[in-house]
C-alpha cells in the first residue's frame, strides 16, 4: 500500500528567517575568525617588538653543599634563567633567585652575543635583581605602567631561560591586589595574578 505525502507550501516569512539564520551563522563564523586573528597578531606582534630585548643567562655559583670536590661533583653549580635588558647601556632586569650568590654570569642576547654580567643589585624578599653588560647595539625594552593594568587584560610572558629561542605564552591578568611569599619568605603584597592558558599562574608586582 503506498502512502501519499503532501508537502506543506514555506511562506516568504519563514524563508526570510532561515536566510537570517544562516546569514547570522555566517558573520559570527566570520567575527570569531577575525578576532582570533587579531589576537594572534597582537601576540605575534609584541613577541617580534620584545623578543631582541630577553636574554638567556647562565650563572655559576660555588658548591657550599658539601659535594665539591668529591669524585663526580665539580667544584661549581650552574643554573639559567632569563631576563629582559630595560637600558641602552646593558642594564638587565632577572630574578634574584636567578643571580643571587652567582660566581660566574654569562648573557646571551637574542642575536647570539655573549657578555660576562656584573650583579648592580639583589633584592631576595621581592625576588628581584639587576646585572649589567658591557655591550653595544642594545634593544631595551620599555617599561609600561602598572598602575594601568586591569582585570581581564591579555597578557604576554616572553622568557629564554634554556638559550634556544624566545619561548611566548599568553593569557589573562586574572586578579590585583593578591599577596604571595616571596624566595625569601618575605609576604609581598599587591600583586598581578596572571593566568596563562588555564593551567600555569605567574605574579608580578604592581608598582
Amino acid at each position: 500500500m503506498s502512502r501519499r505525502y503532501e508537502i506543506a507550501p514555506i511562506s516568504d516569512e519563514e524563508i526570510k528567517a532561515v536566510e537570517r539564520r544562516v546569514f547570522f551563522s555566517e558573520r559570527t563564523a566570520d567575527l570569531d575568525e577575525a578576532l582570533l586573528d587579531a589576537y594572534s597578531q597582537t601576540v605575534t606582534g609584541v613577541a617580534e617588538r620584545v623578543s631582541p630585548s630577553v636574554v638567556n643567562i647562565e650563572i655559576r655559583r660555588q658548591r657550599n653543599d658539601g659535594r665539591a670536590g668529591r669524585e663526580r661533583f665539580p667544584q661549581e653549580a650552574r643554573g639559567s634563567g632569563s631576563g629582559f635588558i630595560f637600558t641602552p647601556d646593558g642594564f638587565i632586569l632577572t630574578n634574584s633567585h636567578v643571580a643571587h650568590g652567582a660566581a660566574g654570569i654569562e648573557v646571551t642576547l637574542a642575536d647570539g652575543r655573549q657578555y660576562e654580567a656584573q650583579p648592580v643589585g639583589d633584592d631576595p624578599d621581592t625576588d628581584l635583581a639587576v646585572i649589567r653588560i658591557n655591550a653595544p647595539n642594545l634593544a631595551p625594552a620599555a617599561l609600561g605602567e602598572s598602575q594601568k593594568i586591569k582585570v581581564g587584560q591579555v597578557v604576554i610572558a616572553i622568557g629564554n631561560p634554556y638559550g634556544f629561542q624566545s619561548t611566548v605564552t599568553a593569557g589573562v591578568v586574572s586578579a590585583l591586589g593578591r599577596s604571595l611569599r616571596s624566595y625569601s619568605g618575605r609576604l609581598v603584597e599587591r600583586l598581578c595574578a596572571r593566568r596563562f592558558h588555564q593551567r600555569l599562574k605567574k605574579f608580578s608586582r604592581e608598582r
